[in-house]
């Protein structure tokens, strides 16, 4: 198993990896820094410095970003210049967490901290608290038939499941699919249906079938990876951010973004409809 390095960076705490498949880049983000990322494969990573801290970046059916900061979610057009509130939610002690966008083009956050939530929000800016009391939400993912959503609890060291019901958005019937020895980060799903999760304090990748089981484990050179997702052309390279954060002696993997070619094909990534 070849894991290579795509991104040469020293992120603090790299987010969020999403293929943008209309332009064949890989968004990131480093909350820390404030800054959003455009990763051209083979080329350049450009950077854009924002207000405050900045969790995700997910790209909009109409043009533009969808941007989840601390205060809230925001757009941005296809300059990336112009910016309006779409939710200001604007919490004390709120700070940004996992996104992801459903096959509806709904876009579902979570806020980590201390009451933190899981919501539901729409293109025309209406938002449902799905899920409350949540402090470490760390990743979102669906099952490829959109029968499940999965969700990655940081506090309670496990991966959940939910029966989802996309045409409504609702999300029923929370229970554990698996427990993790260690802190679970973001997760993507396959084409088959297995889970790739980040294992946050062990410097590994993991592979769960649908009924939770242990597939196979990946060491990473990169002591602390954070979230991950398919991308490519063809959707078969793992892209995964890292952190320096927490990382006492930091190696050159370390806060850079790997690239694991030929694993598994991923799902299809969606569009935010805003």
């Amino acid at each position: 198993m070849q894991v290579e390095l795509a991104v040469p960076a020293a992120a603090r705490s790299g987010r969020a990896p999403t293929w943008d498949i209309g332009t064949d880049t890989l968004l990131w983000t480093d909350p820390p820094t404030r800054s959003a990322h455009r990763f051209v494969p083979g080329r350049t990573d450009h950077a854009m410095e924002l207000p405050q801290q900045v969790s995700a970046a997910k790209t909009r059916s109409h043009g533009g970003l969808a941007l989840h900061l601390d205060e809230g979610i925001a757009l941005f057009d296809s300059t990336g210049s112009q910016r309006t509130w779409l939710i200001y939610w604007a919490r004390e002690g709120a700070e940004a967490g996992a996104t992801m966008i459903d096959a509806k083009g709904r876009l579902w956050a979570t806020t980590l901290g201390e009451g933190g939530w899981l919501v539901r929000v729409t293109g025309e800016g209406s938002a449902h608290i799905a899920l409350k009391d949540l402090p470490a939400g760390n990743g979102i993912a669906w099952s490829p038939d959109n029968t499940r959503m999965y969700l990655s609890d940081g506090a309670a060291r496990r991966v959940d499941v939910l029966d989802f019901d996309l045409t409504t958005g609702d999300c029923t019937d929370r229970r554990p699919l698996f427990e993790v020895d260690g802190e679970p980060g973001g997760l993507a799903v396959d084409a088959s249906g297995h889970l790739w999760l980040t294992v946050r304090d062990r410097g590994e990748l993991r592979c769960y079938t649908p009924a939770g089981d242990l597939d196979r484990t990946i060491p990473l050179p990169a002591q602390r990876p954070t979230d991950c997702c398919f991308g490519g052309p063809d959707l078969t390279r793992l892209y995964i951010t890292t952190a320096t954060d927490e990382v006492s002696e930091p190696a050159e993997a370390d806060g850079s973004i790997l690239v694991i070619p030929d694993l598994a094909t991923g799902v299809r990534p969606y569009s935010f409809a805003g």
